[in-house]
């Protein structure tokens, strides 16, 4: 027999079973179905009892906590099931699947571990980490970000009984197409699953499914059990829990302000007492300083200018970041858990640091202690990490943005004309007189030895600034490269982000880069899905189709995921709360919507663009951007 992996799929009905394995080198699909009309009940298990006997995996989107889950109750029970009828079979499914989502929704653990599958696995949504509230993504939401021809909704609610084949096969279809997009993740995760298979044979750890924060928690518990000679699973339980946080306790003494602006900032952080379990938005700060907003928190500090700023002969936007700034504050300054050994912690964590600078980018090995370097200070934060320790989260985060704010001050103090544009994190922008760039390294130098960090500088020809977190930046020199950042990407966006109006962000880059008018890039734009924008129904929420035919006025139920462009003709999409019946329009005014969750290929004048839309709103985003480009002199 020939060995084949499988991408996977079930459909799980009150009196219907579909289960859809596709090779995952090719289209050949091996199909079930378990119906009173159909039963390949032995047909399945037999399949399921190949795919064990020779190490097949199951490659599926959130499989882990479903599917497997499934199959494993399957083969658990299959003597049972062989003598049961196939509505009987189906039923009995049924109600371990509607048990397995009862318990998910619940926060229970599964019954199945992946340690205890037969099946070995390769979950992409648990890899990709959108089972994290940040990242959340349904497999219909990945569809709409990768483009995909057809997100339609499951055509039939699992409590309806299915009584005909000509239903059967309407699902069967459906779950045909979720098999064929989950495998174009796994193609496009091909990297990411290749670097897992290598680190598991590597360190003999189930890493296949992981995301990056447990490829962190698992590889440095690895290695700081045997430095430590702590077992891994005692290692694992440890915790530090705090009452309390002293800020003034925390910070270090080397951070000293000269202008009264930041000696008050600082003396309200130290003023104040924290709560460990109830930290996030418990402290919020303002200053003014140098004609630009700072804002504080306890997770970071972020500043910007809107507008849009040029080097020349005479002046020069420098920008400057702090070498892994988080871990190396914690390197520096010998913080650690304090449950854990000191010493031990902080040599296996400048390892990390030190070997990752030693291997090429090229190398995973570079990438893995990048993760590990950068996920361990978002797990002293995690209460289910044996990192957790939120006294080490505070000390990084306060320390990390006063430190910042010092370096921040010694330039706009140190140099005449300094003008701040932004701060986020870890680095900041200023543009300086090109005359004081040699002053400028000098107190960058000067900063470093007084923190004992490292800074990388580089310079920018043009900064497009919405704020700290959604820009274009324009690197000076021969070879100029192009940074976008949020709202501003338009390429190799992660799935779980919300791409609407690609044409529109498109527009925005054609101009400030190339200087093209928004009225020739998106004119002459012919990809549809760049015109399209994706919506969401949350829990309570619906949507709606509004439009008139014959003189009649209609409305129709739409899916929960929705895709849809700005078209000449059409309706409106509405969203009613269906508790409460509280009503919103998708696009306010005048624009009409034509729903496009089945992908048609025609002549593109043919699709009813109304391209006045697009052009507004990238009009708009520009003109919102440029308000004072003349203006700079003043500051």
């Amino acid at each position: 027999m020939d060995r084949r992996h499988w991408v996977m799929d079930y459909e799980t009905l009150l009196n219907c079973f579909i289960a859809v394995f596709e090779d995952i080198k090719s289209e050949y699909r091996e199909i079930f179905v378990i119906h009173k009309e159909r039963n390949d009940c032995l047909e399945f298990i037999t399949f399921l009892e190949r795919n064990i006997l020779l190490e097949e995996w199951h490659v599926s989107f959130n499989g882990l906590a479903f599917d497997a889950q499934v199959t494993e109750h399957i083969l658990e029970n299959k003597e049972q099931l062989l003598e049961m009828s196939g509505e009987d079979v189906a039923l009995f499914i049924y109600g371990k699947a509607q048990d397995t989502i009862r318990k998910q929704n619940e926060g229970e653990w599964a019954e199945f571990a992946p340690w205890k599958m037969q099946i070995r696995q390769v979950d992409v949504f648990k890899l990709n980490h959108w089972d994290n509230a940040a990242k959340r993504t349904s497999l219909k939401w990945a569809q709409y970000s990768m483009d995909w021809q057809n997100i339609q909704d499951m055509p039939i609610h699992h409590s309806t009984e299915i009584k005909t084949l000509e239903q059967i096969d309407s699902i069967i279809g459906y779950c045909i197409n979720d098999v064929a997009s989950t495998k174009a993740i796994m193609y496009r995760s091909k990297k990411e699953i290749a670097l897992r298979q290598e680190l598991t044979k590597e360190y003999n750890i189930n890493l296949y499914s992981a995301s990056e924060p447990r490829i962190a928690k698992e590889l440095f518990a690895m290695f700081l059990s045997k430095k430590t000679g702590i077992k891994k699973y005692d290692l694992k339980q440890l915790r530090t829990y705090r009452d309390k946080l002293i800020v003034k306790d925390l910070l270090l003494p080397y951070i000293k302000f000269e202008t009264a602006t930041f000696q008050r900032l600082i003396s309200k952080f130290k003023d104040l007492e924290l709560d460990p379990l109830d930290l996030k938005g418990s402290f919020k700060y303002s200053v003014r300083y140098k004609s630009i907003t700072t804002h504080f928190g306890l997770g970071g500090v972020h500043g910007a200018r809107k507008d849009v700023y040029t080097s020349d002969d005479q002046y020069v936007i420098m920008t400057s970041d702090v070498t892994s700034f988080y871990p190396n504050l914690a390197i520096r300054n010998g913080w650690a858990p304090a449950h854990l050994p000191k010493d031990e912690f902080c040599e296996q964590y400048e390892w990390f640091f030190d070997e990752r600078k030693k291997i090429p980018k090229s190398d995973p090995r570079n990438y893995v202690y990048k993760i590990v370097l950068n996920s361990t200070y978002g797990l002293s934060n995690d209460e289910n990490s044996f990192l957790y320790d939120p006294e080490l989260t505070m000390r990084i985060t306060l320390n990390g943005q006063l430190s910042l704010m010092m370096l921040y001050e010694m330039i706009c103090e140190g140099i005449p004309n300094a003008v701040p544009l932004m701060h986020n994190t870890d680095g900041l922008e200023t543009r300086i007189p090109r005359k004081y760039v040699d002053k400028y390294m000098e107190i960058c130098a000067e900063w470093e030895k007084i923190t004992n960090l490292m800074l990388e500088h580089d310079t920018y020809q043009k900064v497009i600034l919405a704020d700290c977190n959604n820009y274009i930046a324009i690197t000076e020199g021969d070879d100029p490269s192009v940074k976008c950042k949020g709202r501003f990407v338009f390429e190799d966006l992660p799935l779980h982000k919300n791409k609407s109006f690609l044409c529109i962000r498109k527009a925005i880059y054609d101009y400030f880069v190339k200087g093209i008018e928004p009225e020739v890039s998106i004119k002459e734009n012919k990809n549809i899905f760049d015109f399209c924008g994706g919506k969401r129904a949350n829990a309570g929420w619906d949507y709606f189709k509004e439009y008139v035919e014959n003189g009649e006025h209609k409305k129709d139920k739409l899916q929960k995921t929705i895709r849809y462009y700005i078209s000449k003709e059409g309706g409106k999409i509405v969203k009613i709360n269906y508790l409460d019946e509280r009503e919103f329009v998708t696009e306010a005014g005048k624009w009409l919507q034509t729903m496009f969750i089945d992908y048609v290929e025609k002549p593109f004048e043919e699709y009813d663009i109304n391209y006045d839309y697009y052009i507004k709103r990238a009009k708009r985003e520009i003109e919102l951007l440029e308000p004072n480009r003349n203006q700079l002199q003043l500051f």
